[in-house]
């Protein structure tokens, strides 16, 4: 069963859509055996992505660092809870944790997990891909910021090789499948 790592917000007070894009996400993993891989908060997209699978009959992984846990933020869709420091070894363990990763929309903390990926590989400590979930055209301006990185040659290989975009749901449940 492969595992799947979800990067995203754990904020309550975005627009809908995304929260109804996430929980579609959720049920498609969880109905096709994969296992959720998350950062184990019982906020957001976190949240709505870890309830949508849990409901779908798929496992929840969860990788709660302690500030969290302390302030008492711990979702209770979590099948298995792997308790870190803090969100460096949040980050970490999710990576290794996980066959292939998604990042969905979110804040700066989801911006450093992607790049923390794409870093690792370029370098080769990891083979991973991020797939950006690009619901709504979220993520164009960062791939737009990309793209000019790496016409300015400021990147070594494409940036298609360690991040990918997926415009619809259907482009990333092929993603995945192939992965």
């Amino acid at each position: 069963m492969k595992k799947i790592a979800v990067f995203c917000s754990a904020n309550n007070n975005i627009d809908p859509i995304f929260a109804e894009k996430t929980k579609e996400l959720g049920e498609w993993i969880g109905k096709n055996n994969y296992t959720l891989v998350n950062g184990g908060c019982d906020l957001g997209l976190m949240e709505s992505t870890a309830q949508a699978v849990h409901e779908n009959g798929g496992r929840v992984i969860g990788v709660v660092p302690s500030k969290i846990e302390k302030n008492g933020h711990i979702s209770k869709f979590l099948d298995v809870e792997i308790p870190c420091e803090d969100l460096s070894d949040r980050k970490q363990l999710m990576i290794v944790q996980s066959d292939i990763i998604i990042a969905l929309p979110g804040g700066l903390g989801t911006l450093d997990e992607i790049f923390t990926v794409a870093a690792a590989a370029t370098i080769g400590y990891t083979n991973k891909k991020v797939i950006l979930y690009n619901i709504n055209g979220f993520w164009d301006d960062l791939l737009v910021m990309l793209e000019g990185m790496e016409k300015s040659k400021f990147m070594r290989e494409p940036v298609s090789e360690h991040i990918v975009n997926a415009k619809t749901f259907e482009e990333l449940c092929n993603l995945i499948k192939n992965s």
